[in-house]
């Protein structure tokens, strides 16, 4: 897993979150939160890619907490 602080559209992202470890699934959403937020004060808006990753990391999130119960 990378160490940067947050995530740009043009870094890679897992293909199947599902094989994510919880640790390392916590570290990306960070990553591409603050990355949402450099985006809507850099450029007013986020950039497509970045609000996809971010709603395929909610997905997952809610998929593991389903399991969970």
């Amino acid at each position: 897993m990378t160490e940067k602080l947050h995530l740009t559209p043009e870094d890679e992202f897992p293909e199947d979150l599902s094989e994510v470890e919880d640790k390392d699934l916590q570290v990306l959403d960070s990553q591409v939160q603050r990355q949402l937020d450099h985006e809507y004060v850099a450029d007013g808006e986020p950039n497509p890619e970045t609000e996809f990753r971010h709603y395929d990391l909610d997905e997952e999130f809610s998929e593991r907490d389903k399991r969970s119960d």
